[in-house]
């Protein structure tokens, strides 16, 4: 017997994966949640399961999302990324992940941790949507707006309202599962 699903994951197993394992799980940790950040910048203008099929390669091209090494990136190494073909070779994208990085260690000196500042929207607490459709899943809302301008203003780049709701989606902050779902179990 197939799980009933949110429609947007049923085209691969990859996708599926994803959805079973990781979309709407809370994540607090601050590695996981700089990946997936970097992650959804990429993913800016491109479907998501783009991304997916890409993300061992990112995760090997980009040191496996070490912030620290990543904010430090010569010119020679954001050159090389550029030539890399499993990745999304998009200029301002990759200086991005070196800007974001170097913005992320700020909020974890300021905060104490990354978690520490992005879970403080939702008070430490996943909001739990309970859409009944897909139609009733919003591409932002006033908090990823309030989110998206505060990382903005912190310098952060490619960080606009949709692709910062997707980030509260993937990390749990938000629980967009359908009310159909077999997560909703």
């Amino acid at each position: 017997m197939d799980l009933i699903r949110c429609g947007w994951c049923t085209s691969s197993e990859l996708y599926k994966k994803y959805h079973d394992e990781e979309w709407g799980v809370p994540v607090y940790d601050d590695a996981s949640l700089f990946e997936f950040l970097i992650l959804e910048t990429f993913q800016a203008g491109l479907s998501w399961i783009t991304i997916l099929n890409k993300r061992e390669n990112f995760r090997a091209a980009f040191d496996h999302f070490d912030y620290k090494k990543i904010a430090n990136y010569p010119e020679d190494k954001i050159e090389s990324l550029l030539e890399d073909t499993g990745i999304i070779r998009n200029k301002l994208k990759i200086r991005s992940a070196v800007t974001n990085a170097q913005a992320f260690i700020k909020i974890q000196e300021e905060f104490g941790s990354f978690s520490d500042y992005i879970w403080k929207f939702t008070n430490g607490k996943p909001i739990d949507n309970t859409p009944k459709t897909l139609k009733d899943v919003p591409a932002t809302t006033p908090l990823s707006d309030e989110i998206s301008k505060d990382l903005k203003k912190r310098g952060f780049k490619f960080v606009g309202s949709t692709v910062i709701y997707a980030h509260m989606q993937a990390t749990g902050m938000v629980n967009d599962h359908v009310g159909d779902c077999w997560t909703r179990a």
